[in-house]
């Protein structure tokens, strides 16, 4: 009984991932996705699994960043390199110096890679700052809006509302839904 997996041909590896053939030929086509190695003609190309691997991996970091393309090309280069500095510190013939070469390469590899995210966290805490003011806002306005109603003070004249005129003039809020005519119940 073999325990080697099938390789998957492309609109399989497409289902399995949860993408597009054609978005899987693109990322081939601009470096995230080894190039198809030659075949003969007619021949369909297949993916190993750790092709299927890096798929998923090149989806999960463009899906949890959000970042464009070139910077998940950057990510995933340098998360490459790391690779090829572990598989080299994991030899037992390399010498103290060239150790600690590869050790300021892999930091390197690792600042570019912080230096991506954080970018990320940074906007990401930039908007959910903007949120939440404009929460605070949206909240003090109704606060006063319903001290108003508490009072029966006529609201038509307020700051607030006069504000909520505003907004709503320049679209700001979208119009309400038309309410349902009542129709007359026919007579008996």
């Amino acid at each position: 009984m073999s325990t080697e997996t099938p390789s998957l041909r492309i609109g399989d590896v497409a289902k399995l991932v949860g993408t597009t053939p054609r978005t899987i030929r693109y990322y081939e086509e601009i470096g995230l996705l080894p190039e198809a190695p030659s075949r003969p003609s007619g021949g369909h190309r297949v993916y190993t699994d750790a092709e299927v691997e890096r798929l998923r991996e090149v989806m999960r970091l463009k899906e949890l960043l959000g970042v464009t393309l070139d910077e998940l090309k950057t990510l995933l280069a340098a998360e490459e390199s790391r690779a090829t500095v572990r598989a080299q510190l994991r030899r037992d013939d390399v010498a103290p110096p060239r150790r600690r070469e590869l050790l300021a390469q892999a930091l390197g590899h690792i600042d570019r890679q912080l230096e991506l995210v954080e970018r990320r966290a940074a906007e990401l805490a930039k908007l959910k700052s903007e949120l939440g003011e404009t929460r605070k806002r949206v909240r003090r306005k109704i606060r006063e809006l319903e001290t108003l109603a508490e009072t029966g003070t006529d609201w038509g004249d307020t700051r607030s509302a006069r504000i909520l005129k505003s907004a709503s003039a320049e679209g700001a809020f979208p119009p309400a839904p038309a309410q349902p005519q009542s129709t007359p119940e026919p007579a008996r």
